[in-house]
């Protein structure tokens, strides 16, 4: 919906701006803003079809014309011959563009200027043919220079408003980043108070885990049992006390993720952006060599930014913590139908066959320090594998060979992910 929208208003646009324009000593021809426009408009909407584009514009600049001038230039059928060649200017455009595209060719500044110099000028010479035939060689030499000097102008137009365009997004985007990073200083503030009694809390955990062990022991012993039924009412107060403020934690962190989250969405490859960031830190963090390479299709824009970025994130760091060293992860974005395909892989150690069905388990973990009992702080796979199934409607498998690799392949239908802007 929002690829259509975006052509009909690009096209509008066009067709507004061909009326500013200046005529030409040959044939009818006019010179008009229009033919700045829509390449920028290609530049700015990756997603649209040229030719399909070119053939619009066509139209909406026959549209603008008869609705504009054809009180002045006559009856439909005498505007369409007036303006038919021009259609046809935009079409073979949009060829040259399509051309282009599927040479993917890179997005720099000389590359556009001579793109649009050779689209302009090419579809200025189809044009001409078009109105005056085969006379036009006999003006070749003029008819030529003219059309050089005006896709030249035009071509050097289209890359200072794209260069205006690109400072006007970063502008935006600066701006934008600042005021989600000032929401996230409050929300961090609030919940540096919240890890205060969190930890307060630690001190009760640890004694109702020695309580535990203790009774434990001594029912291994057969013996004191006198002291059980002190020692499980201790328990079972500690436990109480914990319950009691934990919930009142977990109250204060809902009331801070409700009032101050930033829950507008954002678009996917921004998101992309900012978990290659982060996944850089996290690598330099843990001293390791691994490259991470981001393989996306298109982009779109989502309000389940969260969800994503969590279940990226920690798939991503149990990849880099599976390579001991020195390794590769790659990131992939495939759009297939009515999903939205991600698959993240990497060349680490691998899951041992007879541990794949346990992996999305609760309690499963493969990075446990058997020496501290400490466990990895991640989300875990088996709270990813609910945002998917439970939040995102969605599917994850795994592929794994130990000492090879793993490989995680999450399927989404689009309809949960993508939102309108």
């Amino acid at each position: 919906m929002k690829k259509y929208r975006n052509l009909l208003i690009s096209s509008i646009i066009v067709g507004l701006a061909s009326l500013l324009y200046i005529d030409f000593y040959i044939g009818n021809i006019k010179f008009s803003f229009a033919a700045v426009v829509f390449p920028l408009s290609l530049y700015i909407h990756d997603d649209l079809n040229p030719v399909l584009f070119g053939f619009t514009s066509g139209i909406s600049l026959f549209i603008s014309r008869l609705m504009f001038y054809g009180a002045l230039q006559g009856l439909l059928g005498r505007q369409f011959y007036y303006t038919a060649p021009e259609i046809i200017f935009y079409i073979v455009y949009g060829l040259v563009f399509y051309a282009v595209k599927r040479r993917k060719i890179a997005k720099k500044y000389h590359n556009i200027f001579f793109i649009c110099a050779i689209g302009d000028f090419t579809s200025n010479m189809v044009e001409t043919y078009l109105r005056i035939g085969g006379i036009m060689f006999l003006q070749s030499s003029l008819a030529m220079k003219g059309f050089l000097l005006v896709a030249a102008i035009r071509a050097a137009a289209v890359v200072i408003m794209v260069i205006v365009y690109n400072y006007y997004k970063l502008f935006l985007t600066k701006e934008e980043h600042e005021e989600r990073y000032r929401n996230l200083l409050q929300i961090i503030s609030q919940l540096k108070t919240e890890v205060y009694w969190m930890e307060k809390n630690m001190d009760h955990i640890e004694r109702v885990m020695a309580n535990a062990y203790e009774l434990f022991s001594e029912m291994n012993e057969k013996g004191g049992y006198a002291d059980w039924t002190n020692k499980a009412l201790e328990i079972a107060k500690d436990i109480h006390e914990i319950k009691k403020e934990y919930k009142l934690v977990v109250k204060g962190i809902e009331e801070v993720m409700a009032n101050r989250l930033d829950n507008r969405g954002m678009y996917f490859k921004e998101l992309i952006s900012i978990l290659k960031d982060t996944m850089e830190v996290e690598v330099r963090n843990q001293n390791k060599d691994i490259g991470i390479t981001y393989n996306i299709h298109e982009d779109f824009y989502t309000e389940k930014h969260y969800f994503l970025m969590s279940i990226f994130r920690n798939l991503i760091i149990n990849a880099i913590d599976s390579i001991e060293n020195r390794g590769h992860i790659i990131f992939s974005h495939i759009k297939e139908g009515s999903n939205h395909k991600f698959i993240v892989e990497d060349n680490g150690s691998g899951i041992k066959e007879e541990d794949l069905p346990y992996i999305f388990s609760p309690g499963y973990s493969s990075k446990i320090n058997y020496s501290t009992g400490e466990i990895n702080r991640g989300l875990g796979l088996p709270l990813v594998e609910n945002i998917i199934r439970n939040n995102l409607k969605g599917s994850i498998r795994v592929e794994s060979e130990y000492g090879i690799g793993t490989k995680f392949i999450i399927t989404i239908p689009k309809d949960e992910l993508e939102s309108e802007h």
